[in-house]
């Protein structure tokens, strides 16, 4: 495996679109921040912009500009940002732009320099065009960070988290863990669901559950880390 662009972080993932990286992310790096640790989070790329007091801002890179320790600037956490929220390749496309992944791999190693802890959110699932090219998972593997997969908890699950779980493991990568995330709170045996996430992807990948979250009416970064296995979390950022 090669060597990581920062001595301490991980790269969050999820098993689709809307399942809650953002939220852990910013979870993730407010525990780092309560380590003592310069954090900083991360996102390559961002489609969907909107428009507040004129400026086009994207509500992920927000959030994570304020979970972050280390004072930052929006095109620090994220260098790439577009305005219509779609696959960024289209999006990239709709503004005659492209998607340079060395210029984000030179971001990340700008903010690998300023920060003790990396967190970096993936967009979408873990295998996202970029261009005609590369995906989201090239990204990943040019990181070469411990991933934590965000498994969001509804019908369907069990096989997009073992997918993705074995797409991590094709590149190299080390699926350090992965949460469950409540999205659908009426999901029928969404406990047993869980269990049967845990023993399979511990089983086939090694990968510990970080956490099961609920749904809730407060969704802060403290609030989502009282759900969150601290002794896990601690292997996921281990040296």
């Amino acid at each position: 495996m090669k060597q990581p662009i920062a001595p301490r972080g991980c790269f969050v993932t999820g098993t689709d679109t809307e399942v809650g990286k953002t939220r852990i992310s910013a979870a993730l790096l407010r525990w780092c921040t309560d380590q003592g640790w310069r954090s900083a989070g991360f996102k390559p790329v961002a489609a969907g912009l909107e428009q507040v007091d004129d400026q086009w801002i994207n509500a992920d890179v927000q959030a994570l500009r304020q979970a972050s320790s280390v004072p930052l600037a929006e095109d620090e956490i994220c260098p790439c940002q577009f305005r219509a929220a779609c696959a960024p390749h289209l999006a990239a496309a709709q503004e005659g732009r492209v998607i340079d992944l060395d210029a984000v791999l030179h971001a990340a190693r700008h903010l690998a320099r300023k920060s003790d802890a990396l967190v970096v959110e993936g967009v979408g699932g873990f295998v996202v065009p970029l261009d005609a090219q590369r995906d989201t998972a090239d990204l990943a593997q040019a990181l070469g960070l411990p991933v934590v997969l965000v498994v969001g908890l509804r019908l369907g699950c069990l096989n997009h988290a073992m997918l993705t779980a074995q797409s991590v493991q094709a590149r190299g990568l080390r699926l350090a863990g992965w949460v469950g995330n409540t999205v659908d709170p009426a999901m029928p045996w969404k406990d047993d669901n869980f269990a049967t996430l845990q023993k399979m992807l511990w089983t086939r990948h090694g990968a510990v559950a970080l956490g099961h979250v609920p749904r809730l009416p407060d969704p802060s970064p403290q609030v989502i880390l009282s759900h969150l296995d601290t002794a896990g979390l601690r292997q996921v950022f281990a040296q």
